[in-house]
């Protein structure tokens, strides 16, 4: 069968797109991929060996009224070259996962009366997959407070987002070696996402001989690019220190970064989340407060309730709410085992398998 996945914006929209077209590859089905021409997908899709096609599609400023009538333009002819593309190739069903472009790809498989899935990374539904869901044939979803806010219930399906194997295949014993971390000692992960969160970065060094002070905890803090200088010199790690707190400013191997740890201190992005529960690591949870919606607080509050991690404002990263939920979570291996159990009841790990069954029972 072939399937055409599309999104684009940002790699939360790419990320459980490419999860679920590695398994629907193993399943010997045909896979293509729609999105922007200028966008990070394509350089991601391309990587993964996928076909991509591009499509112009983009937003607009609420401060400049007028360019909603180049966004619609924009939107109207992709739309139309879309249709013929797809008439063309005649996908067995069509999966959207947010982002401009897919309103043009999804709004030209509907006309086409191709079935169509959107998947929502988030609790909050973006505005792409709102518009879409209205005809969608299925709707996936990660969170369950999302599914019972829904009156369409029929068509609804909890899925979970999906998590690429190259994080799910890394060992505990290949992110303690890539780290030079002893495969005993405790490792806490700091990190905010690809761009960092200066906030948390500071509110971790200012802990720093708390820290240091458990002799069989080992750090790996991954500050993001503009922030790397200051937390370096924020921390004036000794030489010895530094083989305890490793401080980057990114990190391109997250799969075995992740492997290797055993607590987590981030933001709550979608595909942050998804590779901390599907790798069951119990994790302090801090929302970006700026997020749309405030989403980010609530894709935190179900990890929260289901028992699988803390939560913290971002306003009291500076108050002892902060460090005695990460101290607790380094002294007490009770919690960090009862976090690490609802991770796992939560099978984020198979979320790529279960998007891939309802796209293809559809196409059947």
């Amino acid at each position: 069968m072939l399937f055409v996945l599309s999104g684009g914006g940002t790699a939360g929209h790419i990320n459980p797109a490419l999860a679920l077209a590695e398994v629907l590859r193993e399943q010997n089905h045909q896979v293509l991929f729609a999105g922007t021409p200028q966008g990070v997908e394509g350089g991601l899709v391309r990587d993964a060996g996928i076909e991509f096609v591009a499509f112009e599609a983009s937003g607009f400023n609420r401060n400049h009224p007028m360019s909603i009538v180049s966004a619609v333009s924009k939107m109207m002819k992709s739309t139309r070259t879309a249709k013929q593309w797809l008439a063309q190739i005649k996908p067995d069903a069509v999966v959207c996962f947010g982002g401009y472009v897919a309103i043009a790809v999804g709004r030209a498989a509907l006309g086409l009366k191709i079935p169509l899935v959107i998947h929502e990374q988030n609790s909050l539904m973006g505005l792409t997959n709102k518009y879409l869901a209205k005809k969608a044939t299925k709707i996936a979803l990660t969170y369950e407070c999302s599914a019972s806010a829904r009156c369409d219930k029929d068509k609804v399906v909890l899925t979970g987002n999906p998590v690429r194997k190259g994080v799910m295949e890394a060992t505990k014993a290949q992110g303690r070696s890539l780290l030079d971390i002893p495969h005993d000692a405790l490792v806490l992960l700091v990190f905010g996402g690809s761009l960092g969160a200066r906030h948390i970065n500071s509110a971790v060094a200012a802990l720093k001989d708390r820290l240091l002070s458990h002799e069989n905890l080992s750090i790996i803090h991954i500050t993001g690019p503009k922030d790397c200088e200051a937390v370096k010199k924020s921390l004036a790690l000794s030489d010895a220190e530094q083989a305890r707190w490793q401080v980057f400013a990114y990190q391109n191997r997250m799969g075995e970064v992740l492997a290797a740890t055993d607590i987590v201190v981030a933001r709550a992005g979608a595909t942050s989340l998804a590779e901390i529960s599907a790798r069951h690591i119990p994790a302090l949870l801090v929302p970006f407060p700026f997020a749309t919606g405030d989403h980010q607080t609530k894709n935190a509050a179900a990890l929260v309730e289901s028992g699988a991690a803390f939560m913290v404002a971002d306003d009291k990263l500076d108050t002892p709410q902060f460090s005695e939920a990460l101290f607790a979570m380094i002294e007490k291996p009770e919690i960090r085992q009862a976090m690490s159990s609802a991770q796992a009841d939560m099978k984020t790990a198979d979320a790529a398998s279960r998007l891939a069954d309802v796209v293809t029972s559809l196409a059947r």
